[in-house]
């Protein structure tokens, strides 16, 4: 039997005149690459994380000095290295920071096309029910609360207490800024005794943080609102004037800081202490803001 006899019926011939096959190279076994994002198809894609903490930081400096259009560029900027890394939890935190951006900057659109974004990144990190997804689902409910869909923000922030007290790892300050804006929707949806029993919790966890007294400092003025809102006015005159004098106290705290942060719950209380008559105080905590946010640019 000669070598073609031993061939294979299976083994095609080489037909007359067919080039010696060579090795092989790459390109006959390697998937064609995508000419969009250079990876092969089918292939999972290299994770290049964003420098989260870095961008925080960075985040907190633009605010120090009111500095809303640099603080949305710098989101914008990392949102698109996040998305071109493929880092889904990068996303996911600046989903969120986006959303309260958009949310102090009362534009309302683009906040809800980042709520929408962030709930699906929750999904497809399979999140749904961790801290992270708590402080998610917070940031998304205040921004439906400041927009006026609170039975949207309920829902959510009932989903975030659920996942906040459910875990020992979760920190005091998330759970008391959690009762806290949920005590505001609750009083939009005139479920007082609900509010100022979050309002209490609040209180209880943010006498637990290092300088909890600002966080504190709102919770007394919002509890003042909701004082009015169940009895009125007159009626709620002592409740509410203890409130103010409790919250004027805590934001002098001569601890806490005088920094960026200490200035924006200034400005944010003046006009509470203003509504009620305490237009003496109202000047002095604007003020302490202005000088502070000045003093920031100028650096």
């Amino acid at each position: 039997m000669n070598t073609e006899d031993r061939r294979s019926y299976k083994d095609p011939l080489p037909s007359q005149g067919s080039p010696v096959p060579g090795p092989l190279g790459p390109e006959d076994y390697a998937e064609p690459r995508c000419v969009l994002c250079d990876e092969p198809y089918g292939a999972q894609p290299e994770v290049r994380s964003v420098p989260q903490q870095r961008i925080i930081e960075k985040m907190d400096d633009y605010m120090s000095r009111r500095d809303y259009a640099g603080a949305e560029r710098h989101l914008l900027y990392w949102l698109e290295e996040a998305r071109l890394g493929h880092d889904l939890r990068g996303q996911l935190m600046l989903r969120g920071e986006l959303v309260g951006h958009y949310r102090k900057t009362g534009q309302r659109a683009q906040a809800f096309e980042n709520i929408d974004a962030a709930l699906d990144l929750l999904q497809a990190l399979d999140y749904e029910g961790t801290i992270s997804a708590g402080t998610t689902w917070v940031n998304c409910a205040t921004a439906c609360q400041a927009f006026g869909e609170p039975e949207r923000a309920l829902m959510l922030f009932e989903k975030a207490r659920a996942a906040y007290e459910a875990s020992a790892y979760t920190r005091p300050e998330l759970l008391g800024g959690l009762y806290n804006n949920m005590a505001l929707t609750c009083a939009s949806l005139k479920r007082y005794e609900e509010a100022l029993e979050l309002y209490g919790l609040a209180m209880e966890r943010m006498g637990q943080v290092r300088n909890g007294e600002l966080e504190q400092a709102i919770t007394q003025l919002n509890m003042a609102n909701i004082y009015e809102e169940m009895l009125g006015a007159e009626e709620a005159e002592p409740q509410i004037s203890a409130c103010l004098d409790r919250a004027a106290d805590l934001l002098d705290t001569p601890s806490v800081p005088r920094d960026g942060y200490y200035a924006f719950v200034c400005e944010k209380c003046a006009p509470t202490f203003s509504y009620y008559g305490w237009f003496l105080a109202a000047r002095d905590f604007s003020q302490r803001a202005e000088r502070i946010y000045r003093e920031n640019r100028e650096q």
